[in-house]
């Protein structure tokens, strides 16, 4: 058993005096409409075959020029995984990808016959320009990301899902397996960005399950997210709320069944070294945990303690095993001491020690 003075001196660095960085807290604003991603657009365009075949020409000799070079400077893309990309695109923008992606195909074509496309070709050059030129993510460039069995709409301002945190809702289900109870609850995912959370969960639990709040204080998160709630029919299951982490959630406070987030934890410092699509696109509000990356993880569990009710569930994903063991240190620390019970470090695909999990005591 650790004393508490050598745990005190184990989280100063972490949890010292430095309190929660204050955040704007936005009452009220005119959400923008959400982009609708390529491949649910209109085919608005019809092109010749010819011209389509210089433009993926052009492209091809882009990606593969990159050769190994992102890879090398910031573990980016390399060609392979570009020209793959360039495929992805051609799929969602053409409403006949084989034509270019399947030359046989083209027996039976006549190249005068103009293709039906989703957007103009002229944007076509400008989005493979972007995605080489600029770094800009694949996803913001056809404006969504396959997660999950879900395909979301994803743009600049919200952060890109990864895969890793498609575990969570493997978590919540195995909670609720365990306490059915837990169900037909309240649940919340704070921090929402996409939505993609708030929507896998919604999904897994099925059509008897209770209601989930889903929280940003992006107003640009708040409207994606709600057009992918719309998109798979979860309006009346999911409400997504505009604000900073647990102050639109004052009218339930310890009435939460369940509680799950995947917050900013990238230590400040180490932005700027990350790869270019993401320290130079994504939204630094999604990615920023402080100096430490603990900010926000510590400002969860505060939160949980008197949001969740008794056996309220919870589950926070971290930057791996020194910010997870950590806050488990914290969570047993004298200020939530009691708090929680059945604390544990659950591993992603890969092995990193990146999520905890528990229960409201």
């Amino acid at each position: 058993m650790k004393s508490n003075s050598f745990l005190s001196s184990v989280l100063q660095p972490f949890f010292s005096i430095r309190p929660k960085p204050a955040r704007p807290i936005i009452c009220s604003a005119i959400l923008p409409k959400p982009q609708i991603p390529i491949y649910l657009r209109p085919t608005a365009w019809r092109v010749p075959l010819p011209e389509l075949q210089n433009w993926h020409l052009w492209a091809k000799n882009r990606a593969s020029s990159v050769g190994s070079a992102f890879s090398d400077l910031d573990n980016g893309p390399d060609s392979t995984l570009l020209q793959r990309e360039l495929n992805w695109l051609v799929e969602d923008a053409l409403e006949q990808p084989s034509l270019l992606l399947h030359p046989d195909s083209r027996n039976n074509h006549d190249d005068e016959t103009p293709i039906s496309i989703r957007v103009c070709l002229d944007d076509l050059y400008k989005l493979w320009k972007q995605r080489i030129v600029e770094r800009r993510p694949f996803q913001y460039v056809v404006g969504c990301e396959h997660w999950r069995d879900l395909i979301l709409s994803v743009e600049e301002g919200v952060l890109i899902p990864r895969p890793e945190t498609e575990l969570i809702v493997d978590l919540v289900e195995n909670a609720v397996k365990g306490n059915e109870q837990l169900k037909n609850g309240l649940w919340a995912d704070l921090g929402t960005g996409s939505g993609a959370l708030a929507v896998g969960i919604a999904r897994a639990l099925g059509s008897g399950c209770g209601k989930l709040v889903a929280i940003d204080m992006s107003p640009v998160a708040v409207a994606v997210a709600s057009y992918n709630v719309e998109r798979y029919n979860l309006q009346g299951r999911i409400e997504v709320r505009l604000g900073s982490w647990f102050d639109p959630l004052k009218d339930v406070a310890g009435g939460l069944s369940g509680l799950v987030s995947n917050p900013p934890y990238i230590p400040s410092e180490n932005i700027d070294g990350l790869q270019a699509e993401v320290c130079k696109h994504e939204p630094r509000l999604a990615l920023d945990g402080g100096e430490n990356g603990m900010d926000d993880l510590v400002h969860l569990c505060d939160g949980a303690a008197s949001m969740l009710k008794p056996g309220g569930f919870f589950a926070f994903e971290t930057n791996g095993v020194t910010q997870s063991k950590y806050l488990v240190d914290y969570m047993h620390a004298e200020k939530l001491k009691g708090s929680f019970c059945n604390i544990n470090v659950v591993p992603d695909f890969a092995g990193v020690e990146r999520f905890v999990t528990g229960y409201r005591a």
